[in-house]
């Protein structure tokens, strides 16, 4: 594993119209590029992931595991506007001298993989193997792929969609509004609206997980509690660990890109964006998905032309993509690995 930083100097136009005036992202490499330069997996985080995808994707990502470093050359990018080193609310603005804070300008996902594509060209890589993403990660994998469609050869987006949904846009205004009642949120501090994010954290625990899996995992052994029900225990546990790693303020602004996400603006009709995207693509759902449910992804394979799309059974709803080991990899095995071995 080796931790890297791309540092872009000039004035980074973003979408909106407003501007940062440098950009940095962080990124982290595994493994070595081989001398065909053909072995890029390339891997966009999810909402609050980071770099190490070692660490957060281990199902599938690591020594003996279906992506080895030993075979591949790994590299995925902390997005901008995160809080694992890439240029986000907390980094100084260079023309103040403080954190932009309140200030940081609106990104959407079109600009992140704008930004993803500056270091693709840093680094002089022409051809990507596989480009793989789940939630807001494989927003960003079919957003590359739509902007960059010669680029890939396979695309790998898991429990994501075409444009970020009424319901999904729900979902994050309600832990905004979560964050906003925070009284420390106006105020320009490292620590504003922490607490306020606990509950952001709790409700997005809601949509991330199922019916059946909180039947499952937070169920109590008996009929005797009136109170401190495993299930509340869990959403403040949630709570925490989110204010351990994370900042309500990046917490804000992700939020926001990830609402923005719609393939068809600016370019025409969705079915038609679709239809351009060359590369061969690996379609996965999580069945009991409430956040990204199934028909999404069955939208996405009805228009992308080199298209497969597989449902995988899971009690765990959208955050399946990152546990469910043996049915992905078994999809997974079945169309890359056989396709190297019969191109």
């Amino acid at each position: 594993m080796a931790e890297h930083t791309f540092t872009y100097p000039k004035t980074f136009i973003l979408e909106s119209g407003d501007s940062l005036p440098e950009l940095e992202l962080v990124y982290e490499t595994f493994g070595k590029l081989n001398e065909q330069r053909d072995n890029v997996v390339w891997v966009c985080h999810a909402f609050t992931g980071h770099p190490n995808v070692m660490n957060w994707w281990d199902i599938l990502f690591g020594k003996g595991k279906f992506f080895d470093p030993k075979d591949n050359f790994i590299i995925c990018v902390n997005m901008p506007g995160s809080c694992y080193g890439s240029t986000g609310p907390k980094s100084l603005n260079p023309q103040s001298g403080r954190a932009y804070y309140h200030d940081f300008p609106l990104l959407t996902n079109r600009d992140m993989v704008r930004s993803f594509d500056l270091l693709r060209q840093d680094l002089g890589i022409t051809r990507i193997k596989v480009l793989i993403g789940g939630s807001m990660g494989g927003q960003h994998v079919l957003e590359w792929a739509v902007m960059k469609p010669d680029l890939f050869e396979f695309i790998i987006p898991i429990a994501t969609n075409a444009k970020h949904s009424p319901w999904g846009i729900a979902f994050n205004e309600a832990q905004r509004m979560a964050i906003q009642t925070d009284p420390t949120w106006p105020m320009a501090l490292p620590f504003s609206g922490m607490n306020g994010m606990r509950a952001a954290r709790a409700i997005a625990m809601m949509s991330y997980r199922s019916y059946n899996g909180f039947e499952f995992k937070q169920q109590e052994k008996s009929n005797n509690p009136i109170d401190n029900f495993k299930a509340a225990s869990y959403l403040n546990y949630m709570g925490e660990k989110i204010v351990d790693r994370f900042n309500a303020y990046t917490y804000w602004y992700l939020s926001k890109a990830m609402d923005s996400h719609n393939l068809a603006r600016g370019r025409g009709k969705m079915e038609d964006i679709l239809a351009s995207i060359k590369a061969n693509a690996i379609i996965i759902s999580l069945d009991g998905d409430l956040l990204f449910p199934p028909e999404e992804q069955l939208f996405l394979s009805t228009y992308i032309p080199n298209s497969s799309h597989y449902l995988v059974p899971s009690l765990f709803g959208h955050d399946g993509f990152l546990v469910e080991k043996e049915a992905i990899e078994h999809i997974l095995r079945n169309n890359l690995a056989k396709h190297a071995k019969n191109p």
